[in-house]
């Protein structure tokens, strides 16, 4: 019966339930599994009820930009931007596997676009597929793809790319896409923006629909990038409600919540704007661009794919055998992520831990080697100071980097890779880091 109704259409949707006989109106989309039918509500909420208890489906017309075309494709407004849809996988192309409950990665692009046919009144989009996988997954090599990807968009001349993309390293992939385009000094011809989802779009409650609406209407229609803070976005709910998205920098955001749609925040700094959902079509609510416009840059910095950066927690765990097998072995640069305002286990004051003056004398020869050793602060928030207590300043006796920053972790590993991939040393790096490449370290939030 559902085969008889075009996939686009706008429909009635009559089932029986429980509570009795009910009917529905939305648009006909592909369904959420097998032997579902379903469609999309006026409010943008999908649902899905099985074909035995479906009494009948009368179309009503033709649904958000139906209508095809001779070759069979949806036609298209010409006076729109050209937006690029890279897809990487991650919740918002997944679907729910009703035989077992398990959320398994089987969305495609194309099934995205006839899910949210309000997207082809905001861009003519395309879709390229660089993969369908989890975030956790994402290796430097998946940023580079990434990176090419956009580079050969812009090229071609499009207005802005969407990312779709796991969530749970999403900003890691927006901070390395910021300094690959900028953290030379330029800006994308474009807007990169990338989003995702917490619930997967074939939930009553996904945040995919309004979180990929103002994602493609920024890429189409945003501001031009400066360079600074805006080089890639996040584009993600505001809070757990609907109707309002936040645009966050790429270079400062982070993911601060497991599971609640509102789940993306920015560090030491404010969100870029904000994008309303509540008229029926996107609008943009955004201040002025910082600072002025870079120029564009055309040969965005690829990541060096064989640097190795061993990652630590200062903490009672935090040994100097730790740090001398990650020397030992051949790595790169080291980042810690210190306590307070960017500390780490150095001190003895009771003449019981010996193991504290011992990771000092690790560190410092490493450092006397050449690796960089980078201190970022655990609290995830505010500047790492290693000038207000004695402990800090032996840190920076040491040689340790990181002093007066507020970058945050994630974003700092990012940054101390591109610097590495540039061919930096530690005494570059050392002078790099206080800079704000690309917005990472705004001097108007120190304090």
């Amino acid at each position: 019966m559902a085969r008889e109704a075009p996939i686009g259409s706008r429909v009635e949707l009559s089932v029986s339930t429980t509570n009795g006989d009910k009917s529905y109106e939305g648009t006909l989309i592909p369904p959420a599994g097998t032997g579902l039918v379903t469609i999309k509500l006026e409010n943008g909420y999908n649902l899905s009820h099985p074909e035995a208890s479906v009494q009948g489906i009368t179309v009503l017309g033709p649904g958000p930009s139906s209508s095809s075309g001779p070759s069979g494709e949806l036609p298209e407004d010409e006076s729109l931007p050209e937006v690029l849809l890279i897809h990487t996988g991650g919740t918002i192309a997944s679907k729910v596997d009703y035989a077992t409950g398990a959320v398994t990665t089987r969305f495609e692009p194309e099934e995205i676009l006839a899910s949210v046919p309000e997207l082809r009144s905001i861009a003519r989009l395309r879709v390229r597929m660089l993969g369908n996988m989890w975030s956790d997954d994402v290796r430097p090599r998946h940023w580079n793809g990434m990176i090419e990807a956009t580079r050969e968009a812009f090229d071609q001349g499009y207005a802005g790319v969407v990312i779709t993309h796991g969530t749970d390293t999403l900003h890691l992939s927006a901070a390395a896409l910021a300094y690959a385009w900028s953290g030379c000094g330029g800006r994308p011809p474009g807007r990169i923006v990338l989003t995702g989802s917490q619930r997967s779009p074939d939930r009553g409650s996904s945040d995919a629909y309004e979180n990929l609406i103002a994602a493609v209407h920024w890429a189409a229609s945003g501001p031009d990038p400066t360079g600074h803070r805006d080089a890639s976005v996040v584009v993600m709910h505001d809070t757990g409600s609907d109707g309002r998205c936040v645009v966050l920098p790429g270079c400062s955001s982070r993911k601060g919540h497991s599971t609640r749609r509102g789940a993306f925040v920015v560090v030491n700094q404010g969100p870029i704007g904000h994008i309303s959902l509540k008229s029926g079509h996107p609008v943009i609510e955004a201040p002025e661009p910082r600072g002025a416009q870079r120029e564009v840059e055309s040969s965005p910095t690829r990541f060096d794919e064989d640097i190795s950066i061993q990652e630590f927690v200062a903490g009672p765990h935090l040994s100097p055998s730790m740090i001398r097998a990650a020397v030992r072995g051949g790595l790169d640069a080291i980042v810690v992520r210190g306590t307070g305002l960017g500390h780490l286990p150095i001190h003895d004051p009771l003449g019981d831990s010996p193991e504290n003056p011992e990771l000092a004398s690790v560190l410092r020869d490493a450092v006397s080697e050449g690796v960089p050793v980078v201190v970022t602060a655990e609290t995830v928030s505010g500047m790492v100071n290693m000038d207000v207590y004695a402990k800090g300043r032996d840190q920076r006796s040491i040689g340790l980097i990181g002093h007066g920053s507020l970058c945050p972790p994630g974003s700092a590993v990012i940054k101390l890779h591109h610097l590495l991939s540039r061919g930096m040393g530690i005494d570059e790096i050392r002078g790099a880091w206080s800079r704000d490449l690309v917005g990472e370290n705004p001097p108007d939030s120190r304090g």
